[in-house]
């Protein structure tokens, strides 16, 4: 490894991070996060979709998952569109992750449609041209939300990280993210390069 990479390897960043609506894979996103800010001289700036701070679910409460976050150590939560919008102007990040990002998510993101500060978040973050990461984790992801995840792929400054079928037997269309590679799609993205492969067999 070159000394440019290395130094890049402990580069310290900071890191907008929106957790959508996909609730089953918010526990598992959360300690993932806790285990890269142990590891990485990262800074963690949460932002919640709607559906986060208000849906309470068989998974977890908006209560639990604040407080998770809290616990992991990362900057105070963005929770309103205002409160997101000045990502764009201020510059404030170096990278912008979604993840997990919710097929109502990635489709409204797709078509440019920005109404949670979630997506307010991901689109005055790309103004600056620079990296976006999107976790997908949809029920329908090889199916209606296809062509959704295929336009972010051909979109500038938009990087997927590895994904595959959770269960192709019992939801053949759903596809969710691998968690474990979070840290370097991120790396990978701030040298403007795609992670892979980006297909997995199974997840």
């Amino acid at each position: 490894m070159s000394q440019q990479e290395t130094e890049r390897e402990k580069e310290t960043l900071k890191i907008g991070w929106a957790l959508t609506g996909s609730h089953c894979t918010l526990k598992k996103t959360i300690a993932e996060m806790k285990e890269i800010l142990a590891q990485e001289p990262w800074e963690i700036t949460p932002v919640l979709s709607h559906s986060v701070q208000e849906m309470n679910t068989k998974f977890g409460t908006p209560a639990q998952w604040e407080e998770a976050l809290d616990d992991i150590g990362c900057n105070p939560w963005i929770g309103t569109i205002p409160e997101a919008e000045p990502i764009g102007p201020q510059s404030l990040f170096d990278v912008m992750v979604v993840a997990p990002c919710s097929g109502n998510t990635m489709a409204k993101l797709a078509n440019g449609i920005v109404d949670t500060p979630a997506l307010m978040a991901a689109k005055a973050h790309l103004r600056n041209l620079k990296p976006l990461v999107l976790g997908v984790s949809t029920n329908d992801g090889l199916g209606l939300n296809a062509q959704n995840i295929a336009m972010m792929l051909n979109t500038k400054n938009v990087y997927l990280v590895p994904f595959g079928q959770d269960d192709p037997v019992k939801k053949c269309n759903s596809v969710v993210f691998d968690v474990k590679q979070l840290a370097a799609t991120i790396k990978l993205a701030r040298t403007g390069k795609q992670i892979q492969p980006l297909l997995l067999q199974y997840h």
